[in-house]
């Protein structure tokens, strides 16, 4: 029996720091650098912390505090630290916080199908390869109700083409970490099929291993075998929604805006929810709800 010890291994460490996705743990650790360069340290104090919190009330978001309070709390334990977050003072701060400043949840814009075809033809206007990635991008995220971190952890070897469409498989999703979620897209019958988009832009690029969404530069030509950034996602969609349309419309704009967009449209067109749920890995009804924002007329059967 191995010898006990005062901390753990690095075997342990590794396995532990496993359990987290690695989106999670560059998000604590944006989260510490905040803390830390408004004169944030650990181990703090409970009334350090309360006040860390009621200063940041007015520029930040509750849910972004929220997950501050979350990551400072973690950094605390793994320390071996006790966690001020506990406190009773900061428990208190936190709630009068969440009810001035409310906790309702920004919902952001559902691209669907009409939005799709514009911001579409809108990238077919760029470079050839920046094009051809950015309309395999959006058609893939919009039929594949991809969250920003499963398209950009895209990986070719994780695609599988059939005759009627391909299957993609997302390693490592928010709510299945382990095992990861398959999603079968199907061939359109339209010029906006998001099965013949991504087969050309992997033609054009001459991707054959990695990942498949990857960043471009100003020369038109593949910059490196990194994917691109979840961030890139929201910023790519926010650029060509401000060319398609206006700079007030991309405001409301975001990553996930194919997902809602594509929860939207399929609820639309009377897609049962269990179906939808099949496609997005909604693991309850009551979060596919969140998706699915209200449509002022019926759309088409297609979805594309």
């Amino acid at each position: 029996m191995a010898k006990k010890s005062a901390t753990p291994s690095a075997q342990v460490n590794l396995y532990t720091r496993a359990a987290l996705a690695e989106n999670t743990h560059r998000s604590y650790r944006v989260d510490l650098a905040h803390f830390r360069a408004h004169g944030g340290t650990i181990p703090t104090t409970a009334v350090q912390l309360a006040e860390y919190l009621a200063s940041a009330a007015d520029t930040l978001a509750v849910a972004t505090l929220q997950h501050r309070l979350i990551a400072i709390h973690r950094a605390h334990l793994e320390a071996g630290h006790a966690s001020p977050a506990m406190d009773s003072l900061v428990k208190r701060t936190m709630q009068g916080i969440r009810r001035t400043k409310g906790t309702a949840q920004r919902r952001v814009r559902a691209l669907v199908k009409d939005d799709i075809i514009e911001l579409v033809l809108t990238a077919e206007k760029q470079k050839p390869l920046k094009a051809a990635r950015d309309v395999a991008l959006i058609l893939v995220g919009f039929a594949g109700a991809f969250r920003r971190s499963e398209l950009v952890s895209i990986q070719r070897e994780d695609v599988t083409e059939f005759d009627h469409g391909l299957e993609i498989h997302i390693r490592r999703t928010k709510t299945q970490q382990e095992a990861g979620h398959t999603v079968f897209i199907p061939c359109a019958k339209s010029s906006r099929c998001p099965v013949t988009a991504i087969k050309q832009w992997l033609d054009l690029s001459g991707i054959e291993s990695g990942a498949v969404f990857r960043r471009i530069n100003r020369h038109d030509q593949v910059a490196s075998t990194d994917a691109l950034t979840a961030q890139s996602v929201a910023l790519l969609l926010k650029s060509i929604t401000t060319t398609a349309k206006s700079a007030e419309a991309a405001k409301s704009v975001a990553g996930h805006s194919l997902r809602a967009g594509y929860c939207t449209e399929a609820a639309s067109v009377g897609v049962a929810p269990h179906v939808i749920m099949d496609q997005t890995g909604h693991r309850s009804p009551a979060m596919l709800n969140r998706y699915v924002r209200p449509m002022t007329r019926r759309k088409t059967p297609s979805l594309l």
